[in-house]
C-alpha cells in the first residue's frame, strides 16, 4: 500500500475512530490503532480526510491523532530518528514498525543499513513476546491492545507465527529483518541479535517432520557458527554476546546430536562431532563473566548438553565378561526401534525394546554382577536411567525419568557405587516452568528409592567419597 501512496498519516494513538463526517458524531467506520498508515486526500478544519487502504474504509480522523509525512528522500532523516526513538519504548512497536516501514519507502537505497531492520526485528521480537504473556486470557483488554498492535504490524509483512508445547502457546516472529541483515553489511552487535534471535529454542516450530526439524536445527547452529567465527576473526564482539552465542550454540548442537542419532542411516562419526562440539561450546563459557540474566540460559543449556552428553563419546557396548553381565543391542520390529538384551554367560535373559536413544556406553555394572545402569534418552532434552536388578534367578528393568511429572527439561544419571551392594549414586537435573533444581542423591538399591539428597554432592559423605570417577569426567553437573 505504501507504494502507491505519497501523502500518508500514522496514527499514533490507539482506539482512533475513523469516522463518515468530520465531527465528534461522525457515524464510525472502523476502530483504528497506533501504527495504522493511512492515505490523506485533504483537510477539512481540525479533521484529515483519509483512506485506510488495509479496511478498505474513508473517513475522517483528527489531525492531531495522526503524524502526517511524504514518501519522499528529505522526510527519511526525521523517520529514522523517530524509528531510533520508538525502538526501545514498549508499548510502541506497532506504530515504530509503521514507521519504520514509511522510512524504508522514502529513504534512497543506499541510506538503508542495518539498523532501521535491527530496530524492526527487536520491536517485532518485543511485541510478540508481549502478546505471548496474554494468551491465559487474564486480562482481556490488554490482549486486545495487543492483537490490535499485531494486526496493524502485520499490514507492513511483518508477521508472527505461534508454538503450541506443553499446553503453553508462544508467539514468535518470523524473523525475516533478521535474517536478511546476517546477509549484508552490519555490525558485530547486529549480527549477534540476530543469530540469537532466530534461533531461540522456544520458536523451533512444533509441526516439523524429523527430517525437517534436523535441518531447522542445522541452519541454526549454522547461523550462530558463523557470528562467532566472524567475531573471533575480527575481536569485535562483545565478550557477553560470545557467551550468549555459545550458550545457544551449546543447547542446539545437542539437540543436533541426539536427532542424527534418530536418522534410519545414521553417521556415528556425525552424532560424535555433534556432541563434542556442544560440550565445547559449554566448556568455552567463563561462568563468572556471565550477567545475571544469562546465568538461567547456561544452566538450560547445560542441561540439555547434559540430556545428550552420551553422543560425545564413541558408543560402542562393550562385550560381556565372563561371570559378569552385560548387554547387547538389536534392531527392533519396527523403525526407530531398538532392543536392549542382557547377556549372561553368553544368553540373552532379558530384553526390553525402545524408541528412545540407548547409549550403550553409559553401561555401569555393579560390583556384584546383580545391578546394571543404562542412559536412554527418549527426547532431544530429557534422559532416563535403565535400572536392570536381578531378582532371584531373573532380570527386571525400572525405567527411572528424572521428574515423576514431565518439565520442560531434564536428565538423571548413574553416579556411582556404595561399597556393601546397598546403595548406588544418582545425579539429576530439571527445569520446570522456568526453574531449576539440581539433586544428587544416594539411593537404596532394594526399594530402588531415593534415600538422601542434597543440592551439593559435598553435602552427602557418601556422594563425596564415592562418587565414580568417569562420572565426574563427563557429567555437567558439577559445572
Amino acid at each position: 500500500m505504501l507504494e502507491i501512496v505519497l501523502a500518508l498519516a500514522i496514527v499514533t494513538q490507539d482506539q482512533i475512530p475513523l469516522g463518515g463526517m468530520p465531527s465528534e458524531n461522525a457515524p464510525r467506520h472502523a476502530t483504528l490503532t497506533a501504527g495504522d498508515t493511512l492515505e490523506v486526500r485533504g483537510e477539512k478544519g481540525d479533521y484529515l480526510q483519509v483512506y485506510d487502504h488495509r479496511r478498505e474504509r474513508a473517513g475522517y480522523i483528527r489531525a492531531t491523532q495522526a503524524r502526517r509525512y511524504t514518501l519522499a528522500p528529505e522526510e527519511a532523516p526525521r523517520l529514522k530518528a523517530i524509528v531510533n526513538f520508538l525502538q526501545d519504548q514498549p508499548g510502541q512497536e506497532a506504530l515504530g514498525i509503521g514507521h519504520a516501514a514509511a522510512f524504508l519507502k522514502a529513504a534512497p537505497a543506499k541510506e538503508i543499513d542495518a539498523g532501521v531492520l535491527t530496530a524492526i526485528g527487536k520491536m517485532a521480537d518485543r511485541l510478540a513476546w508481549r502478546a505471548s504473556r496474554l494468551t491465559d486470557g487474564r486480562n482481556e483488554k490488554a490482549a486486545q491492545t495487543v492483537s490490535a498492535h499485531l494486526e496493524s504490524m502485520a499490514q507492513y509483512g511483518v508477521t508472527v507465527y505461534s508454538v503450541e508445547r506443553q499446553d503453553r502457546m508462544t508467539l514468535c516472529y518470523e524473523g525475516d529483518a533478521w535474517r536478511r541483515i546476517l546477509t549484508m553489511s552490519a555490525t558485530a552487535e547486529q549480527q549477534a541479535s540476530a543469530a540469537l534471535s532466530l534461533t531461540r529454542h522456544e520458536c523451533v516450530p512444533s509441526t516439523l517432520s524429523p527430517t525437517e526439524r534436523l535441518n531447522y536445527d542445522l541452519q541454526r547452529a549454522e547461523w550462530l557458527e558463523r557470528v562467532l567465527a566472524a567475531g573471533q576473526r575480527k575481536g569485535n564482539l562483545p565478550e557477553h554476546l560470545k557467551y550468549r552465542l555459545k550458550i545457544r550454540a551449546a543447547g542446539v548442537w545437542a539437540g543436533i546430536a541426539h536427532q542424527l542419532s534418530r536418522q534410519p542411516e545414521r553417521d556415528p562419526a556425525a552424532i560424535l562431532k555433534a556432541g563434542q562440539t556442544a560440550e565445547a561450546h559449554l566448556a568455552g563459557i567463563d561462568k563468572k563473566a556471565l550477567t545475571d540474566g544469562d546465568i538461567a540460559a547456561w544452566h538450560e543449556a547445560a542441561i540439555r548438553v547434559g540430556a545428550s552428553r552420551w553422543a560425545a563419546v564413541p558408543n560402542v557396548a562393550a562385550a560381556p565378561v565372563a561371570e559378569r553381565p552385560g548387554i547387547q543391542l538389536r534392531a527392533g520390529k519396527t523403525p526407530g526401534q531398538s532392543c536392549v538384551e542382557v547377556v549372561e554367560d553368553n544368553k540373552s535373559v532379558f530384553s526390553q525394546c525402545t524408541y528412545g536413544e540407548v547409549w550403550p556406553a553409559s553401561l555401569a555394572v555393579s560390583p556384584d554382577g546383580k545391578f546394571m545402569t543404562l542412559a536412554v534418552q527418549p527426547l532431544e532434552n530429557w534422559r532416563e536411567m535403565w535400572v536392570f536388578h536381578k531378582e532371584g534367578a531373573a532380570w527386571q528393568l525400572e525405567a527411572v525419568p528424572p521428574a515423576s511429572e514431565h518439565p520442560e527439561l531434564g536428565y538423571i544419571e548413574f553416579a556411582g557405587w556404595v561399597p556393601g551392594n546397598r546403595q548406588f549414586l544418582v545425579a539429576r537435573e530439571t527445569v520446570e516452568n522456568g526453574r531449576r533444581k539440581t539433586s544428587f542423591e544416594i539411593w537404596s538399591r532394594a526399594a530402588l528409592k531415593v534415600e538422601k539428597h542434597a543440592d551439593k554432592p559435598g553435602n552427602l559423605t557418601p556422594f563425596y567419597r564415592w562418587q565414580d570417577p568417569l562420572w565426574k569426567s563427563g557429567t555437567v553437573a558439577l559445572r
